[in-house]
């Protein structure tokens, strides 16, 4: 029995460990060390892998962003019926070694309460992994078409800020009256993770809640043209288009992807369906991460047409829109923060969004896993070691802070209108360390301290120059906010 047991165990520690192996070879170092390492495997039964996850966010995160890659090295590992288990056991505040198993909610994403969870995860119903085909039923019967949304992306979780206030207006009222107003096709375009596929869903939900009888359909141009594809292997072209030319409001996720590679005959469809649904007054919501003049291998009559409704840039979010992101997504988990550890990560992490909800809970998954509470230390600690070249981001935003912490200034006093000489200088060294740590230009930099023009940002950096090599206190005032700043 014990040389049985043993069997097992190996069985599922190299299972994991080869799906492991595969997870590595397509991730970056970083989400692999991230979202993979602090998973542990636990046992197998028949074709079931059972891991233990260290929170419930952790179990949703891989859901939303690995679950298509867990999915191929599952199959490749336990074949075609092959499914995961997930286990997540969180500890009792006053009973570390009691844990008990729950059954899964009805709805995967409500808060949960309890120390631990077990979640089953079939991941091949049929045999084979099944790929939509809407071009069976071409336009008939719209309530059978699948929305694809996802009903955490609505605008209750959207965050508002400078960086993203129009394309949320714009994308409210399309809602409101979708194909009605002159936002027609709404072209929403930025960098990655910085909200525009979130937005796109909740304009689609908000439509649904809106008019629950007009047909709203996302899909993601990837697999937007495997459908097609598919269509035109089985001689049901014509059925695909008039299919999509049913639709009440289209959104198209990544357009900018059918313009890589030969997918001339996808763009030719997509054409089709669009001067359609614009002639019929039917709303289309288009996302890009380049705008309309910058996306290469589209024809000319098609870029015009992205540019004839409303086409609108999001923006890295600001300080304090970074803040409420962080403070949303832990009130919607039931989980608290001090307001030291949320500035902190708001303050060191300003990529993007989708980086900043990685990092915390990456530091849940830190805490769980170590048994470590949440402080500023361990948020530095992780920060450090997961997030990529954080030496190179600091912000002007942090440096300010740490200037205003070196000198008892509120950053507000710094950037407001005064000459008085406690003001002036450390609004100086705000600007040379800016100009020192970001590649922002001097225009920029100057907006950010106080919306002062490059001439004075540039005189402010050669005066801490000159200053740093002649004044002994405002050397060891540079040198220790420099320290700080590199903590």
């Amino acid at each position: 029995m014990a040389a049985e047991v043993t069997k097992i165990t190996k069985d599922y520690q190299q299972v994991w460990a080869n799906c492991l192996n595969i997870i590595r070879d397509n991730l970056d170092e970083q989400n692999f060390q991230t979202w993979f390492v602090p998973i542990k495997p636990i046992g197998i039964e028949k074709t079931t892998l059972i891991l233990q996850l260290p929170s419930h966010l952790f179990y949703e995160w891989l859901e939303e962003h690995y679950i298509n890659l867990l999915k191929k090295v599952i199959k490749k590992e336990l074949g075609e019926m092959g499914k995961l288990q997930y286990r997540i056991v969180m500890e009792k505040k006053n009973t570390p070694n009691d844990s008990q198993t729950i059954n899964l909610p009805s709805n995967p994403r409500q808060p949960i309460s309890n120390p631990s969870i077990n979640i089953p995860i079939e991941l091949y119903k049929t045999g084979k992994k099944e790929l939509p085909t809407p071009y069976m039923v071409p336009g008939i019967q719209k309530h059978k078409i699948p929305s694809n949304l996802v009903e955490t992306y609505n605008f209750d979780n959207y965050v508002e800020g400078e960086c993203n206030r129009l394309a949320r207006t714009a994308g409210y009222a399309i809602a409101k009256d979708p194909g009605g107003t002159s936002f027609n096709p709404f072209f929403i375009y930025s960098d990655v993770g910085l909200g525009k596929t979130h937005l796109a869903h909740a304009i689609g939900l908000q439509t649904k809640a809106n008019f629950p009888n007009k047909t709203v359909s996302y899909i993601n141009a990837d697999t937007f043209y495997q459908q097609y594809v598919e269509a035109v292997k089985t001689g049901n072209r014509n059925d695909f288009i008039l299919y999509y030319q049913s639709i009440d409001v289209l959104i198209i996720d990544d357009i900018e992807h059918l313009g890589i590679g030969n997918k001339v005959s996808t763009q030719e469809a997509f054409f089709h369906i669009f001067n359609h649904l614009h002639l019929k007054k039917k709303q289309i919501v288009i996302t890009s991460d380049k705008s309309p003049v910058d996306i290469s291998g589209f024809e000319a009559r098609m870029l015009s047409r992205f540019k004839w409704g409303l086409t609108v840039e999001m923006t890295l979010p600001d300080f304090d829109t970074r803040v409420k992101i962080l403070q949303k997504k832990l009130a919607n988990s039931g989980i608290t923060f001090s307001e030291e550890v949320i500035s902190y990560l708001a303050l060191r992490i300003t990529s993007n969004t989708r980086e900043l909800e990685g990092a915390m809970i990456a530091l849940l998954a830190q805490s769980s896993l170590n048994h470590r509470p949440i402080t500023v230390e361990l948020a530095k600690e992780m920060v450090d070691k997961y997030v990529k070249s954080t030496s190179k981001e600091i912000s002007v935003e942090y440096i300010q802070k740490i200037v205003g912490e070196h000198y008892n200034l509120p950053v507000e006093k710094i950037n407001a209108n005064k000459k008085d000489r406690e003001v002036v200088q450390p609004r100086q060294v705000c600007m040379f360390f800016a100009k020192k740590y970001t590649n922002l230009p001097l225009s920029t930099i100057g907006r950010l301290c106080g919306d002062r023009d490059h001439a004075t940002v540039l005189h402010a950096c050669r005066t801490i120059s000159n200053l740093y090599d002649t004044d002994k206190k405002i050397k060891i005032d540079v040198d220790e906010i420099e320290k700080k700043m590199r903590i």
